[in-house]
């Protein structure tokens, strides 16, 4: 069993023993720890209002009625928008005029993990020092319940579908005239998860009326695994060659990262969704962009093309969002497919990705998604990993990797990012999984997997 505390939220295996994984007893415990910090933190003198909503896991129905109960216990009311995903959960917190929310979702992870993904007022992911100041009620169990004449209610809202899609629909970016006209056939795999509800539902806002839905049944058993990476997606890239498709779009349970596939059946790539994306904004909105430095040069490339300027930041959502703040970027995100677009909302979401793609698309004066995808620069990232055992010691790893490549430029500020002239390598402890993440990009694929291979045998040597 696993439990992982860390900036991206409270993530584990349902079942176990308590604190080994999310057990029932986890979930009461973190979530009080939740209410009672954003009880400290909220300006609201009056009671505090909870935005929830989960994905289409087996066990979101149990975690939700916990999560329920505990903020109700708390003095807390609760707003369940049900099954949801988690841009509609962040754009309904600031809607609701709430004081937060609470995304029930492992995002990638297999059915047998749950989450909950923690929110502020602006329903963007607190901060790593807020993290830490609710670990530490946790922690200490310090929490007081709300008597029986204070509990907090629940009430259930199935509108923010409609609601999320008509904010997008409202973009001036997005081109729904010019979509429509193009008559796309779009396939989409929403790996039976809430995707399947919304995806349908935003492309025929979009005026695409022929859609090849692939695991579009909200029953959280997933058909294959959930994360949107090509060695996944040979249903869908075979079902787009048969069917005639233009595009497919993927999306993982919660629908905050969007890979596409091309009319061939070859991934658009995922590190290339933002950087689609970005050109579309740029070319129409000056301004500057933001990745984390597990991202593409590519995304650099494009910035620079449209006459903007391009910054890294270290690794999670949060801190994307921060640098972009900091450096009034226009668009920005994850090389994921995590797409952050400001004009909407400071969090990743797919249903944004879908309709500026789209949009894109139809304006671009291209017939082919091959041929947007060939109007980029190439780069290939090789993405690996390595289990990781009680006994490594991951700091100590990092700083010898630091030290062997002294000569080169090193970046420490999220793990080691080591800068070759044409490629580079970044390594780092994940904030979901126990695993070290060792990125490297190249020129060519070949070349990205020999400097992954080369920097695994280091760290082998160092273990």
């Amino acid at each position: 069993m696993t439990l992982i505390k860390s900036i991206s939220g409270i993530r584990g295996t349902i079942g176990g023993k308590p604190n080994e994984g999310l057990s029932p007893l986890d979930v009461v415990r973190f979530t009080s720890a939740y209410g009672t910090w954003l009880k400290n933190y909220s300006n609201n003198e009056g009671k505090l209002a909870v935005v929830i909503g989960r994905d289409a896991r087996i066990s979101g129905e149990m975690v939700t009625n916990l999560v329920t109960g505990t903020l109700q216990g708390l003095g807390i009311d609760v707003i369940d928008l049900g099954l949801s995903t988690t841009p509609t959960v962040e754009v309904a917190v600031p809607m609701e005029n709430a004081d937060g929310g609470i995304i029930l979702t492992a995002s990638h992870n297999p059915k047998e993990w749950n989450a909950l993904k923690l929110l502020n007022e602006k329903g963007e992911f607190i901060s790593a020092e807020d993290g830490a100041d609710l670990l530490a009620i946790a922690d200490a169990n310090a929490f007081n319940y709300a008597n029986v004449d204070n509990l907090g209610t629940s009430s259930k809202d199935d509108s923010y579908l409609e609601k999320h899609i008509q904010s997008i629909l409202d973009m001036d970016l997005v081109n729904v005239e010019a979509i429509k006209s193009k008559n796309y056939k779009v396939a989409i795999d929403c790996v039976n998860s809430t995707g399947g509800i919304f995806i349908p539902a935003l492309l025929k806002a979009l005026g695409v009326t022929n859609i090849i839905e692939l695991y579009c049944e909200p029953n959280g058993q997933f058909p294959h695994n959930p994360e949107p990476l090509p060695e996944n997606l040979t249903e869908i890239s075979k079902q787009i060659k048969e069917q005639g498709a233009d595009v497919g779009f993927v999306v993982d349970p919660d629908v905050d990262r969007l890979c596409m596939v091309c009319e061939n059946g070859d991934m658009f790539g995922e590190e290339y969704t933002l950087v689609a994306i970005a050109d579309y904004v740029l070319k129409h909105t000056k301004g500057n962009t933001v990745s984390n430095l597990s991202s593409t040069r590519a995304l650099r490339d494009v910035t620079e093309k449209n006459g903007g300027e391009y910054f890294a930041s270290a690794v999670g959502e949060v801190n994307v969002v921060n640098m972009m703040k900091e450096k009034n970027a226009v668009i920005g995100g994850e090389g994921n497919g995590g797409v952050i677009y400001p004009e909407s909302h400071y969090g990743r979401d797919s249903l944004v990705g879908i309709a500026l793609f789209l949009s894109h698309f139809a304006t671009s004066g291209l017939d082919s998604c091959v041929a947007l995808r060939a109007t980029y620069p190439d780069y290939y990232i090789s993405k690996n990993k390595i289990q990781l055992t009680p006994e490594i010691d991951v700091d100590d790893i990092l700083l010898k990797m630091a030290a062997k490549y002294v000569n080169e430029d090193v970046n420490d500020i999220d793990g080691v990012k080591i800068n070759f002239t044409d490629e580079w390598v970044h390594l780092r402890k994940s904030n979901t999984e126990p695993i070290i993440r060792i990125y490297s990009e190249s020129k060519s694929m070949e070349s990205a997997d020999n400097l992954a291979q080369k920097i695994i045998t280091d760290i082998k040597g160092f273990i």
